[in-house]
């Protein structure tokens, strides 16, 4: 992906993202106006428990009263390394908890938005606190089969999830090498 150059100037600073702006030689000597997002990075998680079950989450924020399916994860915070917000943001969203964290992926996948999307599995979680939720979220914490998971994904149903996860999920959906070799990174 295009890093934001270091000439660019911040023309807005929001809560979520930032705007940057700079101009661009074209190919003909002229000069255009080029912009980018930046935003915090964020953690994903497909979270099993000793059952074999997959976490989802139902959530409800204030910006949008229809509730939606979604992996555990959030946002990074400043300072904070990728693996520790996850951690963090599993035992605040669900009070669960796990001892085996594998990086599955980072997906970058805008090259207009500055943004790293951290993927992990954690494997056997454990419930041992209660959630601790923001002002703002109101979670739901279900526990679904791998092949319920992949239902929800490839149905539109789960909305928040990365591209690659998706695409991951409609293969094994449909190839059973795939589903396999799927469940295995999930499960270990």
């Amino acid at each position: 992906m295009v890093e934001i150059p270091a000439q660019a100037k911040c023309v807005f600073k929001g809560v979520i993202f930032d705007v940057y702006q700079w101009e661009q030689e074209m190919y003909d000597g002229t000069t255009e106006i080029f912009e980018k997002l930046r935003r915090a990075s964020t953690v994903e998680i497909i979270a099993t428990t000793p059952e074999g079950k997959i976490l989802v989450q139902r959530q409800e924020q204030p910006d949008n009263k229809a509730s939606f399916l979604s992996l555990v994860g959030g946002r990074i915070e400043q300072g904070e390394e990728p693996l520790e917000a996850a951690k963090r943001e599993m035992l605040e969203e669900t009070g669960f908890s796990s001892n085996q964290w594998n990086h599955l992926e980072t997906y970058d996948g805008s090259n207009k938005v500055d943004w790293k999307n951290f993927i992990y599995t954690a494997q056997n979680c454990h419930k041992i606190s209660e959630q601790h939720l923001d002002a703002g979220e109101r979670i739901e914490v279900r526990e679904v089969t791998f092949d319920e998971f992949i239902d929800l994904v490839e149905s539109h149903q789960l909305k928040r999830i990365c591209e690659s996860l998706r695409q991951r999920c409609i293969r094994a959906k449909y190839h059973q090498p795939s589903h396999e070799a799927f469940y295995k990174l999930i499960y270990g």
